[in-house]
């Protein structure tokens, strides 16, 4: 487990003895979720700086915490900024403050430090969709065999990965990392500090293209991941083979390539894929001159490249067949679509995580696998840059081959709402409203028991608000 004695021999070389004593349990940015004995980051944000509430982390039980701005006249500091071999030699009372340059830059060097410690195997996953859920899947395939750490939630960038790495042990064997990306270079960053072995690239969409520019730069952002594995036979990159820019970045690494999909060229390939609606997916997957038939709880035919990912990973790192398939047959696999029941017994599909036009057309086709009156409740999809109208029409096309009544929200909402009409859907099938508010109004009174009600928006559009409001309360 991470000492004291670590933090400081990374941030300034010197290992002191004293220090060996003291266990850091895990590092939080939030005062209000530490533990005892836990590393306080203070960040300066644009909203609120870290440093403002150290005296609430330390109330709350932490030991210490990592400054850029001297607070030494109100707290314990040991000052790292310049020649500290004197003064970090004496020992210090805890709680403590370690003063910094920079206190994002130290969490960085601090987790890689403490990473090239571990004997530990990394699994970095990146994507424009689907990344979060294969983490989870994959994180959990792995755990049938190996002890596994995974990044919760979306703590996915240079924050949150870094600090995921300082709650790591020397007990854990496997570590399960999404890579968030924004603009070029930041998987570079984040691969220097966790170096992993294993690559999952899950697609190349349209996401993020505002901040990045174009797919070209999103997909060049996104081969980070696999241009830093090591070669083969340690590193292996897993790779889309459906999707054409994924299937070029085998060119881009030293590492071995593992191809998964739906064409049988692929090394790890599926077909007969079924879906069956709120009860998962059925498929036959083919490796090598194994075949094997499975149904798995996730929902939506999309999800099949999520199980292939998943079990390329459980194959790639030694598993067992019996192994992978306790994992993708988890209970806890499925995580993001979430089915609730209305008042007036309608089924709510909650997607409201966020939305791009990959994972809403996905959404769309699952809508379309299921019985009864359809509705979409679809808002604005951002980030989308260069591919905003386009994408946004390719939703509505959609769209209007799958619902009875479609309900848009936002600007950009607009044109999913006049594509559909321009495919053919009845006007009077078409709502265009102003926001959250007046969708629930719209919906309270008119939804029935056989209506099936997809909610889906970026995370901007707060669309959860919907879900809360027409969700039957117990």
């Amino acid at each position: 487990m991470l000492r004291l004695s670590d933090l400081l021999e990374a941030l300034c070389g010197i290992r002191p003895d004293w220090a060996n004593q003291i266990v850091i349990p895990e590092a939080s940015i939030d005062s209000r979720h530490v533990i005892p004995g836990c590393l306080f980051i203070a960040l300066p944000g644009q909203t609120a700086d870290g440093h403002e509430f150290v005296g609430q982390a330390f109330e709350r039980g932490a030991s210490l915490a990592l400054v850029q701005r001297d607070i030494s006249d109100q707290y314990s500091t040991v000052d790292l900024r310049g020649e500290c071999a004197e003064e970090i030699q004496q020992t210090h009372s805890l709680p403590l403050c370690i003063l910094v340059d920079d206190s994002l830059l130290a969490l960085q060097k601090a987790a890689g430090f403490w990473r090239r410690k571990l004997n530990i195997r990394v699994i970095g996953i990146t994507g424009s969709v689907g990344k979060s859920t294969t983490k989870e899947v994959t994180a959990e395939v792995l755990s049938q065999r190996f002890r596994t750490l995974k990044n919760p939630g979306n703590l996915n960038n240079e924050i949150g990965l870094p600090l995921t790495i300082l709650s790591l042990s020397e007990s854990y064997e496997r570590a399960v990392l999404e890579m968030g990306f924004y603009v070029p270079g930041e998987i570079r960053l984040l691969c220097d500090i966790a170096l992993p072995q294993v690559g999952v690239i899950t697609n190349i969409g349209t996401v993020h293209a505002e901040r990045a520019g174009s797919q070209e730069m999103i997909a060049l952002g996104k081969s980070e991941l696999v241009r830093s594995l090591p070669a083969s036979p340690e590193g292996v990159a897993v790779l889309n083979f459906d999707d054409p820019r994924v299937r070029e970045m085998a060119g881009l690494t030293r590492a071995r390539i593992f191809y998964y999909g739906l064409d049988p060229k692929a090394d790890l390939w599926a077909d007969r894929v079924e879906g069956l609606g709120l009860d998962g997916i059925r498929l036959r997957l083919h490796f090598q001159k194994e075949v094997l038939y499975l149904r798995v709880p996730l929902i939506g035919r999309h999800s099949v490249h999520t199980v292939l990912r998943s079990a390329a990973v459980g194959l790639v790192e030694g598993l067992t067949w019996q192994e992978i398939v306790n994992g993708l047959r988890s209970e806890r696999t499925q995580l993001r679509l979430m089915a609730v029941r209305s008042d007036s017994g309608a089924l709510i599909l909650d997607d409201t995580y966020n939305a791009s036009p990959e994972s809403t057309l996905a959404a769309l086709n699952l809508l379309d696998e299921l019985e009864g009156r359809k509705v979409a409740v679809l808002g604005d999809m951002l980030e989308l840059g260069p591919y905003e109208q386009e994408g946004h029409e390719m939703v509505g096309l959609r769209a209007a081959q799958v619902v009875d009544e479609l309900i848009t929200i936002g600007e950009r909402g607009r044109m999913i709402a006049s594509a559909a009409r321009k495919a053919g859907l009845a006007q009077n099938a078409v709502m265009e409203l102003e926001g959250n508010q007046e969708v629930i109004q719209y919906l309270k009174d008119r939804l029935g028991t056989q209506d099936v009600v997809l909610i889906k928006g970026s995370r901007g559009m707060q669309m959860e608000v919907i879900v809360e409001a027409l969700e039957a309360r117990r």
